[in-house]
């Protein structure tokens, strides 16, 4: 669909008005002055349609712009833009799909979506002519969408590193401050907002892993399902983790990781350790940080509020604004949804875990005697898995002892068949805690034992 510049107003209408619709409608009213300065026409909210339109949401709504009938929204002539932000899966594919069958441009926030019915969505804003706006769905208010699709196009880019988690990084945060335990800062993150009733998708990875499928097929021009992504969450890390990891210099952070590899790419979200003066490491609280390197403009870090109300409402404003530009014009698909030209995109293998090779902080519980060390040791060495550094807190001798083991790169499968049989060891009282590390190939620590 094109627009008249003989008629310049965009007109938008709202799909749930929750946390971040709210958001939306608060800046689309209060700074429509200034939007209309910058687009060069006004962009008239008329129609928020939701579920409960009682509620008080502290906002000042015009009479007669709410409504419980979203279809009847889908179908006004009248609205150029459908912003869709009900979340969840059914409902919300189906009112993005009508609406492009409607001529309607789409903004959406809906990360989970994307992740797993992507393909489907993309192809139809392409089909129908209609742009499609997701800033919202990655990193809240950072514009990485936009980076990925517009700013660094001309780059081959090589990986990204992001954390790209609010909940979590606040979690992690105040374990690595204060050395509190999951379980209780997890209660401390619920009780100051930061955290769900249920944070399941938030503290086992899963929504940094719709985040990460959603950047991959930006960045690298390949469709990822988010089946592919390995996952691992944050829930299983214990002080203990915490003060080894500061002691060698690291700090834990649940990141998001692609890298690109010829044809393939690997996927993964999981805890991991960085060196502790690194910048991603330094990113506390409930802040985002992605981390990306391009062939032309090397490292770049987009910083800023992952989540909340206004700085989610701020990205999807500026899909709106950036629709309403096009409209102006006459124009729309002027950036192709998936960054790429549709036929120029290529399926990359997903790379799986066990492929991949990295360096490993491996914490053992152990009885505390004599040959314990030289016997895992040796295991390792068998499946030719270098150590880097060892640190061993000595007790009693026959009580359980913790003993930490860093290793040089290597294969995952190496080190996964390896622990097999350790953690099979009489000496061995529990299951082998593993990390996998990053960015600390010239650490004076990798280099020697310590």
């Amino acid at each position: 669909m094109v627009g008249n510049d003989m008629d310049p107003r965009v007109s938008v209408g709202l799909i749930g008005l929750g946390t971040v619709g709210t958001g939306v409608a608060k800046i689309l009213l209060e700074n429509a002055d200034l939007i209309a300065k910058r687009v060069g026409t006004s962009i008239d909210l008329v129609r928020i349609a939701d579920l409960d339109i009682q509620k008080d949401r502290e906002i000042h709504l015009p009479p007669g712009m709410l409504t419980t009938d979203a279809n009847a929204l889908l179908h006004d002539p009248s609205i150029d833009v459908v912003v869709e932000l009900v979340g969840g899966y059914d409902a919300a594919k189906r009112f993005i799909l009508t609406a492009f069958d409607q001529g309607k441009h789409v903004v959406t926030a809906n990360k989970a979506l994307l992740a797993v019915h992507g393909e489907e969505i993309y192809h139809a804003a392409i089909r129908t002519g209609c742009d499609l706006g997701f800033e919202a769905s990655v990193g809240g208010g950072i514009p990485i969408i936009r980076a990925l699709t517009e700013g660094l196009a001309a780059n081959h880019l090589s990986s990204i590193f992001g954390i790209m988690n609010g909940t979590s990084n606040y979690i992690l945060t105040r374990m690595t401050e204060e050395g509190k335990g999951f379980q209780e800062v997890l209660e401390l993150a619920k009780s100051a907002g930061y955290a769900e009733a249920d944070p399941t998708l938030d503290v086992e990875g899963g929504d940094a892993a719709h985040k990460l499928a959603i950047l991959i097929n930006l960045a690298f021009g390949t469709a990822v399902h988010i089946k592919e992504v390995y996952t691992e969450g944050i829930a299983h890390l214990s002080t203990l983790d915490f003060a080894f990891a500061r002691e060698f210099g690291f700090t834990i952070k649940l990141l998001g990781i692609a890298k690109h590899h010829e044809e393939e790419v690997e996927a993964r979200v999981h805890p991991t350790l960085l060196p502790s003066a690194s910048p991603l490491a330094k990113v506390s609280g409930v802040y985002n940080a992605i981390h990306l390197v391009g062939d032309a403009v090397g490292d770049v870090v987009f910083y800023g509020k992952g989540a909340g109300s206004l700085p989610t409402a701020s990205a999807v404003v500026s899909d709106i604004i950036d629709i309403a530009r096009n409209k102006r014009r006459g124009v729309s698909g002027r950036v192709p949804p998936t960054s790429f030209q549709w036929t120029q995109r290529m399926p990359l293998r997903i790379r799986p875990i066990e492929e991949i090779t990295s360096m490993y902080y491996l914490r053992f519980t152990v009885v505390d005697r004599p040959g314990v060390l030289s016997a895992i040791a040796g295991v390792l060495g068998e499946h030719e898995i270098s150590i880097a550094s060892v640190l061993q807190k000595g007790r009693e001798e026959g009580q359980a002892v913790p003993l930490v083991v860093m290793t040089h790169r290597s294969s995952e499968r190496a080190v996964q068949t390896a622990l097999d049989v350790i953690n099979r060891m009489p000496v061995v009282l529990e299951k082998t805690i593993l990390l996998r590390i990053e960015g600390a190939e010239e650490s004076p620590l990798m280099k020697e034992d310590h």
